[in-house]
């Protein structure tokens, strides 16, 4: 297997990925970096990004990521295709990541910025209205659809909170819970029961989601009478979970419960010295593209610190 050695090697492309690329090559550094199997990351699904500090007429998302790696390019960064597949991170200023089962590379630092994924119901319609009426991200995308009646799927603290957030913004939202029950905590229930312009549909699966080029209505039914509804929505908010990508690092570094990467308090720092992580592999809280960009520039400068201290 070919070899080769570098310095800094960060492994994810998204906001965390490509910031923590312009750092590290700002700094000297001359860091690789491999995109993973969805260059941009989640941004790359997402339409209009107007949250991000710097757009004052927002962007898409798509063209800001591509601006991320034309920034991180121009300083040095080496920006390659291609995936992480296995690491061994046992040795100290000398770890092992394997690329796409066929390309080894041994890193001094490494920063992992392989983010997180949305779990999706899996209906066609559902991928096809993506970015269009479709979203995983009330905070993200509820602004386009302030005054309007919007659909939020899921039971647990996470729906409840995106349904709760919606209902400030929107006329209406509509709650679809699969069980008789919520998951949710009984103190994020109790917020979403007492909010006057949120309605909860227990026993309600998605059948489809429907509109030609934007969402119009979703289609549901009740799984125990099996009536089927059409309830008018221009917004299909999924809050079933996300699954962080970090299954090539079980048994390297301390992964919680759930999946995500353990870092030292106020730090990017994983267990395992000299390597760090950022943005939503470890993040399970704001998941949003101007934290994740921070962590990045945390994991770039701790990177930076500890390879000055291994000279």
């Amino acid at each position: 297997m070919t070899q080769e050695n570098t310095d800094v090697l960060i492994l994810g492309s998204g906001p965390a990925g490509y910031t923590a690329a312009i750092y590290a090559s700002r700094a000297g550094l001359k860091p690789i970096l491999y995109q993973g199997s969805q260059p941009g990351g989640q941004l790359t699904i997402t339409n209009d990004v107007e949250n991000f500090p710097g757009y004052p007429d927002g962007i898409q998302g798509p063209e800001m990521m591509e601006e991320l790696k034309k920034q991180a390019e121009r300083f040095g960064s080496d920006i390659r295709y291609g995936m992480g597949t296995s690491v061994d991170f046992s040795t100290p200023l000398a770890h092992k990541i394997v690329i796409d089962e066929e390309y080894e590379i041994i890193a001094k630092a490494v920063i992992i910025a392989t983010g997180a994924s949305a779990k999706w119901l899996g209906l066609e319609s559902e991928q096809r209205l993506n970015g269009m009426g479709v979203s995983a991200c009330a905070v993200c995308d509820g602004f386009f659809y302030r005054g309007q009646e919007v659909v939020v799927v899921g039971a647990g603290d996470t729906a409840c909170e995106e349904a709760h957030y919606l209902s400030k913004l929107c006329k209406k939202v509509t709650m679809l819970v699969r069980k008789e029950e919520f998951r949710a905590s009984q103190i994020m229930q109790n917020r979403v029961l007492n909010t006057s312009n949120i309605e909860v549909m227990f026993n309600t699966e998605t059948l489809e989601v429907l509109g030609e080029q934007v969402v119009d209505s979703v289609k549901v039914i009740n799984n125990k009478t099996k009536e089927v509804t059409v309830i008018q929505a221009t917004g299909f908010f999924v809050a079933i979970g996300h699954k962080p990508n970090t299954e090539i690092f079980e048994g390297q570094i301390t992964l919680d419960e759930t999946g995500y990467i353990e870092v030292e308090k106020g730090s990017t720092k994983t267990n395992v010295e000299g390597v760090f992580a950022c943005g939503d592999a470890m993040d399970k809280i704001y998941r949003q593209a101007v934290t994740a960009a921070g962590t990045g520039c945390m994991a770039a400068l701790e990177a930076e610190r500890y390879l000055s201290a291994h000279e």
